[in-house]
């Protein structure tokens, strides 16, 4: 489905030709998505609604996908553990979430757009190899962890349809690499696009339990706090629905998928509704499940006392209908999927772009062979990991709410930067109110990092050293905060020189901007205040990894 043209052949023009950084000749051409297509020259202004809306529909695909898929089978126990356990009185974590979810993935696909490289590349390039290694590692393990997650999920699943373990994961892993591999992006698209859709079978489950709307809208506006609970147990639980919610493979993922789909500049503000879309539908399921299992638990025996996946099934199926619990099998199955697809495609794009090798899904498999065995790889070994007879599937799934946790700061202190790179985006880079924004989320999530690590090497850890961890990061952070606005003050003259030696854009450069390439980027502006910072957070990042490396060992080798 071609996009129209507004205007006469006359004038629609090529794109100019920009000094191009990206990294495989396959990023480049027409945008060929799931529901249209949008020709390389076609520069044509969208002036009726029904050429937008066709826009719309080329371009959706990249963040829908990336939040779809992050409602997985992590997602899935979270969200039903807090429905179970705790009743709807948490919905409101998920609203505070959302200006989180959309300020992250915006500037990540502000940053495909523009550069044409993908993130870890990028930190190579502007932060130099220890953190470019480190970077591209600890997304290597996490996501190789996630995935083993989602073949958790498709085991619940499909033990719920009666098939046998082995046969299961191993189909699915079959369809997973099937999916990606035909050398088709609009065929992969359509796949994911189609998974997504398949998410709204919560919705049938919400329907036949029918929880009280009016609660529902009141717990999801109105901050509340679960009675009679361990302040603690709550806490950890609503930093694991952070660490659900906000993953670092979504960084990676998106800006590599949007490079692969090759959208331009010209059209962030179609993919900022995708992404808008793509919010809607995680917050529709995450809500549904909450809720229905708020109010198919409340006041039974199994209320407070979540086990996981199956076990809702199996209340489902006892005290709503076979119906329900199929339809909730269904879901959990299709998220599984679409989660191992997104997360292993993020690990194979950032090892392409980090070792150069054709990375697209444009291309064969024989044309871009590098590129689809890490794909298969990390497919393969994480479902033969959950296989293994013994395998500590708690376990896994603790040590990946973990360690997200451990480095979701880390990777949005990159994109930050990476965003106040005018060398890098030039005049797309952050306004100083999305600066002022995304760094009281980064610290946030520090803090949140920091209970959590903590949490793990000590288990009994009150929820009122919780509450004195998080007021001592506050006044911290109050205190940086201050101590940076004084240093600005007295460097202001020397900004003001370093800002008037940079090149002014026109108002309307921002469409045709393209970063140069790689090699010819000055070096980046690292302050002495970047630098400190980013050797406080290289050492905690050490040590914290450390910590639970050393916490995993105790609970299964040295056990």
């Amino acid at each position: 489905m071609p996009t129209p043209s507004n205007v006469s052949a006359a004038s629609v023009a090529m794109e100019p030709i920009e000094r191009s950084a990206a990294l495989d000749s396959a990023h480049q051409g027409d945008i060929t998505g799931a529901l249209g297509t949008i020709a390389h020259h076609d520069v044509a202004p969208r002036t009726g609604w029904g050429a937008r809306l066709r826009t719309l529909l080329a371009i959706l695909g990249p963040g829908l996908i990336v939040m779809v898929g992050d409602n997985d089978a992590g997602a899935f126990g979270t969200y039903t553990q807090a429905g179970q356990n705790y009743g709807t009185t948490l919905l409101w974590t998920l609203l505070l979430l959302v200006p989180v979810l959309f300020v992250n993935q915006e500037m990540v696909l502000r940053l495909g757009a523009v550069t044409r490289v993908g993130h870890a590349r990028l930190i190579f390039a502007r932060f130099g190899k220890f953190w470019g290694a480190f970077s591209i590692i600890d997304l290597f393990l996490l996501n190789a962890l996630t995935i083993a997650t989602e073949f958790i999920g498709i085991m619940f699943a499909l033990d719920f349809f009666g098939v046998s373990r082995v046969t299961g994961v191993c189909l699915a892993a079959a369809l997973i690499m099937a999916a990606a591999s035909t050398g088709n992006f609009r065929r992969f698209e359509r796949f994911a696009v189609g998974l997504c859709v398949l998410s709204l079978a919560l919705v049938p489950v919400l329907v036949s339990i029918h929880p009280p709307a009016g609660q529902i809208a009141r717990d999801f506006f109105v901050p509340n706090w679960p009675t009679h609970a361990r302040l603690s147990d709550v806490m950890l639980l609503v930093i694991g629905i952070v660490g659900t919610t906000v993953a670092p493979w979504q960084l990676f993922f998106q800006q590599s998928y949007v490079i692969d789909k090759r959208i331009t500049p010209r059209f962030i503000p179609y993919e900022k509704a995708d992404l808008w879309i793509g919010i809607v539908l995680v917050m529709i399921g995450a809500v549904a499940m909450m809720s229905f299992c708020a109010a198919l638990f409340g006041g039974k025996p199994e209320f407070g006392a979540f086990t996981d996946a199956g076990g809702v099934m199996a209340g489902l199926e006892r005290y709503a209908g076979r119906a329900s619990a199929v339809f909730f099998a269904i879901a959990l199955l299709d998220a599984s999927i679409i989660g191992a697809a997104a997360v292993s495609l993020a690990t194979a794009y950032a090892i392409g772009d980090v070792f150069q090798i054709r990375h697209s899904l444009h291309r064969k498999v024989s044309d871009a062979g590098g590129f689809y065995l890490v794909y298969f790889g990390i497919v393969a070994g994480a479902a033969a990991l959950v296989l293994i007879p013994g395998s500590p599937l708690g376990l896994l799934t603790e040590a990946v709410q973990t360690l997200a946790g451990v480095l979701l700061p880390s990777a949005t202190v990159f994109l930050l930067l990476l965003c106040n790179d005018r060398a890098v985006l030039g005049p797309w880079v952050n306004s100083q109110r999305l600066n002022l924004f995304t760094g009281a989320v980064i610290w946030v999530l520090v803090m949140l990092s920091v209970v959590l690590t903590t949490s793990v090497m000590y288990p009994n850890l009150s929820g009122k050293t919780m509450i004195e961890l998080l007021a001592g990061g506050t006044l911290l952070a109050l205190a940086g905060y201050l101590a940076s606005v004084g240093l600005r003050q007295i460097r202001r003259g020397s900004v003001e020189d370093e800002l008037a030696g940079m090149p002014a854009y026109a108002d309307n450069a921002r469409d045709t901007w393209r970063m140069p390439p790689l090699d010819q980027l000055p070096p980046p502006n690292l302050t002495l205040a970047k630098r400190v910072w980013m050797g406080v957070l290289r050492a905690y990042l050490v040590f914290a990894v450390i910590l639970v490396v050393v916490k995993v060992l105790q609970l299964t080798v040295f056990k």
